[in-house]
């Protein structure tokens, strides 16, 4: 499954900081009909994610309802992103 949406960077402050695009609406239920074959456990969805020119494998975090896609340092400096910047986000849902 392919998707392609834009998002807004968002920092969570928790003991560490952590970094997400959130996947919208219209997007999180395509995901969410296909999550049964999808996630491996714990509603994680494991997904091939581009912003960009920067590619990467991560999972999609569940969160009320939508998903959330978790943004590692590397990618962040590699992208050049930091919060609240507007990204383009390509994402391949790996289906087992």
């Amino acid at each position: 499954m392919e998707l392609a949406f834009t998002g807004r960077v968002i920092e969570w402050r928790g003991p560490a900081p952590y970094y997400f695009v959130a996947v919208p609406d219209e997007e999180s239920a395509d995901i969410r009909e296909v999550a049964a074959t999808a996630t491996y456990g714990w509603g994680v969805i494991p997904v091939e994610a581009r912003i960009g020119e920067v590619a990467f494998e991560t999972s999609l975090f569940p969160k009320d309802g939508g998903y959330l896609l978790p943004l590692k340092k590397a990618v962040r400096g590699a992208a050049g992103l930091a919060a609240g910047d507007e990204v383009p986000v390509g994402l391949t849902v790996r289906l087992r």
